[in-house]
């Protein structure tokens, strides 16, 4: 069983683009999407993939990911009940994985960092505010409106903000 460890922060700078090592288009829905639960198809740049996520528990949660043949990516896409578009820059950070999602669509405005770790690590999980630079804001990862799975639903473009 896979497990996914990671966080999410609100991006509040452009400070991360100097970081960038590389960046792929993202589309992806949801088959099945709730909090307990999900069942998502993506086209990541040229491949696409299945990815059925568990309950998250603190910053973990299961994660099952399989490779699908990219021409049924699109067939798969129009049985979902909504699409996320982004684009997924990956970061030249040394220890665990960072990406920034910039979301394209209904979601237009909304940019995401999300830090992920491997698991058995506790790279991710020991992060302070003190070790994050300062285009990096709110802390987000329990907050369920901010998953791909519920932008799918109620997309950033029909929250209402202050």
């Amino acid at each position: 069983m896979g497990v996914e460890v990671e966080r999410k922060f609100l991006v509040s700078g452009a400070g991360w683009r100097d970081l960038v090592a590389r960046s792929a288009p993202i589309r992806q829905g949801y088959l099945l999407a709730e909090p307990q639960k999900v069942v998502r198809v993506r086209q990541f740049g040229q491949r696409a993939f299945l990815t059925i996520k568990g309950k998250q528990t603190g910053l973990a949660r299961p994660e099952f990911e399989y490779v699908i043949p990219p021409t049924d990516a699109p067939g798969l896409l129009r049985m979902c009940s909504g699409v996320v578009e982004k684009v997924r820059y990956d970061l030249s950070v040394p220890a665990a994985l960072w990406t920034v999602d910039v979301f394209e669509g209904a979601n237009a405005g909304l940019v995401v960092l999300e830090i992920e770790d491997e698991p058995g690590q506790d790279r991710v999980s020991a992060l302070t505010r003190a070790d994050l630079p300062a285009w990096v804001g709110e802390e987000v990862s329990e907050d369920f409106a901010y998953t791909n799975a519920a932008l799918s639903k109620k997309p950033f473009s029909t929250w209402e903000r202050a």
